[in-house]
C-alpha cells in the first residue's frame, strides 16, 4: 500500500483573495488535509444551501483558508488509528465543523477525528445517507 502522505486525490478547494472567494479543483495529498485519526474514501457528499453560501462567500461559513467545503460525506474507511473503525467500514460524517473549519466532504478523501465518524446505519447505503443529508 502507498504511504498515506503520498496518496494523491482531487478536492474542491476555496481560497480567499482580497475578500473574493476563488474555488478550484486541486490535486492534493493527505498531508494537505486537516488532522484526524480516520481517513475515509468519499463516496458521496451533499450540496445544500449552507454549502452554496460557503463556496460563493455569500455567507461567512468558512473559518479558514484554504479549505475544502462540504458539511457532510459518506464513504469507506481507508485507514484508521481509532480502534472503533477498521478498513472497509461504511461510515458518514456530518457537522462537527466539517467544511467550516476542518476540510470537508467535497474531496475524494477526508481525514477526521474518530469522534466525528458514525457507522452507516443498517439498511441505509452511502448514497441514501447523502440524499437525506444533514
Amino acid at each position: 500500500m502507498k504511504q498515506l502522505g503520498s496518496m494523491k486525490f482531487k478536492a474542491l478547494q476555496v481560497i480567499n483573495v482580497n475578500q473574493k472567494y476563488q474555488t478550484t479543483v486541486k490535486e492534493l495529498t493527505l498531508d494537505d488535509l486537516s488532522p484526524g485519526e480516520v481517513v475515509i474514501d468519499v463516496d458521496f457528499s451533499s450540496l445544500n444551501y449552507k454549502d452554496a453560501l460557503a463556496i460563493t462567500g455569500a455567507g461567512k461559513i468558512l473559518r479558514r483558508f484554504p479549505l475544502i467545503p462540504g458539511i457532510d460525506m459518506s464513504g469507506t474507511v481507508h485507514s484508521s488509528a481509532d480502534s472503533r473503525f477498521k478498513v472497509g467500514d461504511s461510515v458518514l460524517v456530518t457537522g462537527c465543523g466539517l467544511g467550516e473549519s476542518h476540510d470537508g466532504g467535497f474531496s475524494q478523501v477526508v481525514r477526521v477525528p474518530g469522534d466525528w465518524v458514525v457507522s452507516l446505519p443498517s439498511g441505509l447505503n452511502a448514497k441514501e445517507a447523502m440524499i437525506l443529508g444533514t
